[in-house]
C-alpha cells in the first residue's frame, strides 16, 4: 500500500524539474563569440539566454523587438547607461569595458535568441 504513495510523492518531487525553462539553444558557430561576450558582460543581469534575472529584464520580451528597441539602443545602453522605463529593476549603469566591437558580436546573438523565441 505504501508503494503507490511513494510513486506519487516521487512524481510530485519531479514536477518542478519538468516545469523548468527549456534548454538555451546553441547558436550557430558564427555567433559563438557573441554568446561568449554576452555571457561575460550581460548575463549577470539579463540572464543566461537573455531570459532575465532579478537584476535585469529579459531580452526575450516583445518590448525589445527591433521595431521598439533598434540595435542602436543596444549599442548605447552599455556606453551611456539607461534610465528605467520599461522595468522595475532600476537604472542600468554604464558597463565599462564593453566595446563597440564587442557589441557588434553581442547584438546579433541577442537578436538570434529573440528569433528562436518568436520575438520577431
Amino acid at each position: 500500500m505504501w508503494l503507490p504513495g511513494l510513486l506519487v510523492a516521487g512524481l510530485l518531487f519531479a514536477l518542478p524539474a519538468l516545469a523548468a525553462d527549456p534548454p538555451i539553444p546553441k547558436p550557430p558557430e558564427a555567433l559563438a563569440k557573441g554568446e561568449a561576450l554576452y555571457n561575460t558582460n550581460c548575463s549577470a543581469c539579463h540572464g543566461a539566454g537573455a531570459r532575465g534575472t532579478a537584476k535585469g529584464p529579459p531580452f526575450l520580451d516583445k518590448v525589445y523587438e527591433p521595431n521598439h528597441h533598434a540595435d542602436m539602443a543596444f549599442y548605447r545602453a552599455p556606453e551611456m547607461g539607461v534610465r528605467a522605463h520599461h522595468w522595475k529593476f532600476g537604472d542600468m549603469p554604464k558597463i565599462p569595458g564593453v566595446t563597440k566591437d564587442d557589441l557588434v558580436q553581442i547584438i546579433p546573438y541577442i537578436r538570434w535568441l529573440q528569433k528562436q523565441a518568436g520575438i520577431f
